[in-house]
């Protein structure tokens, strides 16, 4: 949760940019006819053989894949499949961590499968403010419901919902750790931030009701009840002396911050 010293830092900077590397990477394969194992070995491939990174995923308390990649109302951990072929108007979160030098570099996107429909595209806009919002809470002092309560209202004042069995997490040479960062809550309740913390914000917004179920048969993929579309973006970030400092930004993003 606390990282010691600079170089601890520097190199989960590096993890943080390599993971956010494999989603900018992998973004042009996004299309109508491709499968979620495809993107999935593409993914794998350049983790491995171009960045020299390990897919945490694999393996992962039994997760048989590298990436998680969850489709329209599947809301997290959504296992890569031959028989998953992505359509014209879907949306898939594709959710990445690498592990480079022993430290966890940990993020995910929403994409768009052909031509965006457009409440989906409501959907995705309005959950990537949720994770915008979240992260400018960030600062030494504030409290982590802080953080909930803002992805909260914002959700729930465009009619969507938050899923409230799945968080983010601290992160670090473990892959999850605490604290649970709860994408719900109150204002000033919760552990007070402290430079150095590094942990995720990771909402997971519900067009529908915020109830969820898993499949009991792989154990993994978490689907909405209501079988309404659901959105995820995830961010690593650090708490920094005057603020926040975002690990897994990409270059599109108003926050990047170049490294070396």
């Amino acid at each position: 949760m606390t990282v010691n010293t600079p170089e601890e830092l520097e190199k989960m900077r590096i993890a943080g940019r390599l993971a956010a590397e494999v989603l900018e990477f992998i973004a042009p394969y996004v299309q109508p006819g491709v499968s979620t194992a495809e993107i999935d070995r593409i993914c794998h491939e350049y983790m491995v053989d171009t960045q020299k990174t390990v897919p945490a995923p694999l393996n992962y308390q039994g997760f048989p894949k590298s990436i998680c990649t969850s489709v329209n109302d599947v809301v997290c951990h959504g296992i890569p499949s031959d028989k998953k072929i992505l359509k014209d108007g879907d949306i898939i979160n594709i959710d990445i961590t690498v592990i480079k030098d022993g430290y966890h570099g940990d993020t995910s996107e929403m994409f768009h499968v052909g031509t965006p429909q457009p409440h989906a595209e409501r959907l995705i806009n309005i959950t990537l403010e949720c994770l915008y919002k979240g992260i400018a809470e960030v600062k030494p002092g504030a409290r982590l419901g802080d953080i909930g309560h803002v992805i909260q209202r914002h959700a729930e004042a465009n009619y969507y919902s938050v899923v409230r069995e799945y968080c983010g997490h601290g992160i670090g040479t473990v892959f999850h750790e605490e604290p649970q960062v709860l994408h719900y809550g109150q204002r000033g309740t919760g552990l007070e931030l402290k430079e150095g913390m590094i942990f995720t914000i990771e909402p997971m917004i519900n067009a529908g009701k915020r109830h969820v179920k898993l499949n009991p048969k792989d154990g993994w993929t978490v689907t909405t009840k209501d079988g309404r579309l659901s959105a995820q973006f995830e961010h690593m970030i650090v708490v920094t002396k005057d603020g926040v400092e975002v690990l897994t930004a990409r270059s599109n993003e108003p926050f990047f911050r170049k490294t070396a």
